[in-house]
């Protein structure tokens, strides 16, 4: 589960992207295909009674994709504003990645297969 500010935008982001897709939707509280949930930020901080911090790094979102060159456009093109960690690199043993922030500072890592 992630905590989002707008949940419309977030399941458009994660669907253009990830092409997840809405299994439940209960007002503020949205299940998506993979078991991603999105929780309304308003409401997990009434429930916590704390304060979410955004970009804590405390937490990764780990996707695989095989043409992650393709993917790295589609992110450009669609978010051109995206927060990035790492801009595409390879590392050592070979695994491409990208690591950004969706708009709530929820850290995404985007790799290929190992």
């Amino acid at each position: 589960m992630i905590v989002v500010k707008d949940i419309e935008q977030s399941k458009k982001f994660y669907h253009d992207l990830f092409g997840l897709e809405v299994v439940l939707d209960n007002e503020g509280n949205v299940i998506m295909t993979e078991g991603l949930v999105l929780q309304q930020k308003d409401i997990w901080e009434k429930f916590l009674e704390r304060e979410v911090i955004s970009e804590s790094n405390s937490g990764e979102l780990y996707f695989e994709e095989k043409d992650i060159e393709k993917f790295d456009l589609k992110l450009k093109k669609l978010y051109p504003d995206i927060v990035y960690v790492n801009e595409l690199m390879e590392h050592s043993w070979g695994q491409k990645v990208i690591r950004f922030y969706d708009f709530d500072g929820n850290l995404i890592e985007v790799g290929t297969p190992m």
